[in-house]
């Protein structure tokens, strides 16, 4: 079974950039950058979709990172409220 490959929003961005300028077809990018066609042509495709264009790589990619941060945000005020309980309680 082949594992699903992830990638940046930047190589993304680059690929669809080298579609539209290069003149060459999705199948002769895809095989250079070694990725299917399928997946080139979808990015395409939703690059047209968004209304900033290739940005909408850049907003899911950013959307990704504040998920992270606010987890994390998360986690460090449940660390501080249990640090602020235990020295309340210690310190009566």
């Amino acid at each position: 079974m082949k594992t699903r490959r992830k990638f940046s929003s930047s190589f993304k961005e680059e690929a669809v950039d080298l579609v539209k300028k290069s003149g060459k077809s999705t199948n002769q990018i895809a095989g250079e950058l070694g990725i299917s066609q399928t997946s080139l042509s979808r990015w395409i495709r939703e690059s047209k979709t968004s209304p900033e264009g290739a940005r909408i790589f850049s907003s899911n990619e950013a959307l990704r990172r504040l998920r992270e941060e606010n987890r994390r945000l998360t986690m460090e005020r449940d660390i501080l409220k249990k640090t602020t309980a235990f020295f309340a309680r210690e310190s009566s």
